[in-house]
């Protein structure tokens, strides 16, 4: 019974994840209003799950809605990624810290509202499709390089009273697999070269997001950060290693910009 439990669960991840693959790759080859629209649920959603991580769910709407203002700023019909949705991010955090009389809360509306920006920053540059798909798969090639380096060497653990299943190993592989992906995005898709060897540093980065959001969870005493995916529990358990690295890419390539 147990194995085909497992079985089951196995293919219903299987599913999910192609399923939100398909999905997030249709938005982004379409860019524009499509992929506004995924990355704006995406936030909403992340900011409900926040709420429990954080354990204040008493104004959780309100943090959404407030999120939701930048967000809508952010759409191609309106002012898109600029300055102007920053600023109303900051506001919009101000506003749930007075009414919270706390951070912790408001802490959300920068973590899912940073990445957004990011992203929608890259997906609106010049080669904004290949900068953009460059942010998303070095995350997708460092999960895949940990899992299967940490599999194969095992070793020391990363941080084992925060995630036990990490290993030193596995950063390393990640690491490598990003730089792989980022050569290869270069070689083919004309990345800049300084972004193909900055790859290994996001990809270390996304493992402190991921560190970070299973830190989280074992002070909240979850183990999923919701069930709004099937098999793979929550938004944040997905896309937290693609917060910071969505973030500290759109700024490497504004920085570009006036250099």
């Amino acid at each position: 019974m147990d194995d085909k439990v497992q079985k089951s669960d196995l293919g219903l991840r299987v599913i999910s994840g192609v399923a939100m693959g398909v999905i997030a790759l249709t938005a982004l080859y379409l860019g524009g209003n499509a992929f506004w629209l995924l990355l704006a649920i995406g936030a909403v959603a992340m900011q409900h799950e926040w709420a429990a991580l954080v354990e204040r769910s008493k104004n959780r709407k309100l943090a959404m809605l407030a999120l939701f203002v930048p967000i809508s700023i952010m759409s191609p019909l309106a002012a898109g990624p600029s300055f102007l949705a920053l600023g109303l991010i900051v506001a919009a955090f101000l506003f749930v810290c007075a009414v919270e009389r706390g951070a912790a809360l408001a802490s959300g509306i920068f973590y899912a509202g940073l990445p957004v920006l990011g992203l929608l920053y890259l997906r609106a540059s010049e080669d904004g499709l290949i900068l953009a798909f460059w942010a998303m798969a070095i995350v997708w090639a460092t999960d895949i390089g940990a899992y299967f380096a940490g599999r194969a060497i095992g070793g020391p653990k990363l941080a084992p009273s925060i995630s036990p299943n990490k290993t030193w190993a596995g950063l390393v592989g990640g690491m490598a697999a990003a730089l792989v992906t980022g050569l290869l995005f270069h070689i083919y898709a004309g990345l800049p070269a300084v972004l193909a060897f900055a790859s290994p540093i996001l990809a270390a980065l996304a493992q402190c997001g991921d560190l970070l959001e299973s830190g989280m969870k074992r002070k909240a005493g979850l183990k999923d950060s919701g069930n709004l995916i099937p098999g793979h529990g929550g938004i944040l358990d997905r896309v937290d290693g693609l917060v910071p690295v969505a973030i500290v890419a759109a700024m490497i390539v504004a920085a570009l910009r006036f250099i």
